[in-house]
C-alpha cells in the first residue's frame, strides 16, 4: 500500500516544474534543535544521510540547541523558501505557540510542514538505578512525602506536559528543571540532580539494557516492544492517555509547492530503505506515509490540540 501511494506520488512530481526537478544543486542544511544522540537528532540525521544518497548532494545537520527547539525553528522560518534550509523536530514544537509570548515566527504561517518521520506510540519515565524506587506507586508514595525534582529538554516541551499530567493525575506536586536537551536532563538523573525524568526510547533504550536506569512505566497504547516487562501508564495511573511523539521536517513557511512535494515523496522513499526503517523501527517509530498536503492538515490539528495540552499541565505562558 505505502509502494502505490509512492508510485502515484512519483508520477505526479513527473510533471512538476523545473525547479523541483534541479534540486538540489548545491548542500542542503537540516537544523535540528536538539542535542546530538536525541530522537529528534537521529530521525534526522539518519534521513540526511538518505537522502544525500538519492539525490546526489550533501544533506548536512546542524545542531542549534535551546528554548524548546525554538532557536532552531526561528532559523528555519525565517531562512530563504528555496528548500535549502530545512528543520528536523519533535512534537514538541506543537505546543511552543502557547508557551512563548514572543517567538519571533509564527509556527503555522512561517513554516511549512512537508513530511512526517514516524510515530512513538510512547514514553519512558525513568529513574536512576541507584534509586530505592522500583515502581510507580512507590514514587507517587515518595512525592507526598518529599520534594521530588525532575527535568525536561525545555518548558513546553512535550516531556514537561507529559510529566505535569502525570503529576495532576497522580495528585502529586513535582519541581521542574529545564534543560538545553534531553542528553543534559539525562546527565543530572545520573548525577542525583533530579529525581526522575520522562524520555522518548530512543534516547535511553541503550542504558535500559546496560541497566543504568529504571523504567517505572511506559505511556503507549502497548509494551515497547524491547521492554515487554515494564508496565504500561495508563494500568496505573486512572485517566493518564497516551503520551507519545513524533518526527517531522518542515520547511520555510513560503517554500514552494513543487518543492514540499517533491522533499515529501524523496524522504517517504528515504523512510522505505531497509537501513533506514531499521533504525527507526528499532527505536519505536511508527512509520507513515502522509503526503506534503496531509502533513499540513496533521500538523495544524496537532497544534491546535497543543493549546488544551498546556492549560491540562498549567502551564503559563512567558
Amino acid at each position: 500500500m505505502l509502494r502505490t501511494r509512492l508510485l502515484f506520488a512519483i508520477l505526479v512530481y513527473a510533471a512538476s516544474p523545473v525547479q523541483a526537478q534541479t534540486y538540489p544543486d548545491h548542500p542542503v542544511r537540516i537544523v535540528i534543535g536538539f542535542a546530538a544522540g536525541s530522537g529528534p537528532d537521529i530521525q534526522g540525521r539518519t534521513v540526511a544521510q538518505e537522502l544525500g544518497t538519492s539525490l546526489g548532494q550533501q544533506f548536512y545537520v546542524e545542531n542549534r540547541l535551546g528554548a524548546n527547539g525554538t532557536i532552531a525553528a526561528r532559523a528555519v522560518a525565517t531562512a530563504k523558501a528555496d528548500g535549502y534550509t530545512l528543520l528536523s523536530t519533535s512534537s514538541s514544537i506543537i505546543s511552543t505557540p502557547w508557551i512563548y509570548k514572543n517567538l519571533g515566527y509564527d509556527t503555522l504561517a512561517d513554516l511549512r510542514p512537508i513530511a512526517t518521520l514516524g510515530e512513538l506510540d510512547g514514553i519512558f519515565m525513568l529513574v536512576d538505578v541507584k534509586s530505592p524506587i522500583k515502581s510507580v506507586a512507590e514514587f507517587i508514595d515518595f512525592a507526598k512525602k518529599e520534594r521530588v525534582l525532575y527535568g525536561s529538554p525545555g518548558v513546553g516541551n512535550g516531556l514537561h506536559l507529559a510529566t505535569e499530567i502525570f503529576a495532576k493525575k497522580a495528585g502529586i506536586k513535582l519541581q521542574h528543571v529545564p534543560y538545553k536537551g534531553a542528553s543534559e536532563v539525562m546527565t543530572a538523573l545520573l548525577g542525583g540532580s533530579i529525581n526522575v525524568m520522562f524520555v522518548t526510547p530512543p534516547s535511553v533504550i541503550g542504558l535500559i539494557k546496560d541497566g543504568r536506569v529504571r523504567p517505572l512505566a511506559f505511556t503507549g497504547t502497548k509494551p515497547f516492544a524491547p521492554t515487554p516487562e515494564v508496565p504500561l501508564m495508563k494500568d496505573l495511573v486512572p485517566g493518564y492517555g497516551s503520551q507519545g511523539s513524533w518526527g517531522m521536517v518542515l520547511g520555510p513557511g513560503k517554500l514552494p509547492d513543487d518543492l514540499a512535494n517533491k522533499l515529501n515523496l524523496e524522504i517517504r522513499k528515504a523512510l522505505l530503505v531497509p537501513q533506514v526503517a531499521d533504525i527507526m523501527q528499532r527505536d519505536g517509530y511508527i512509520p507513515d506515509d502522509r503526503d506534503a498536503a496531509t502533513t499540513a492538515a496533521f500538523f495544524r490539528k496537532e497544534v491546535a490540540a497543543a493549546e488544551e495540552a498546556v492549560r491540562a499541565a498549567g502551564i503559563e505562558p512567558n
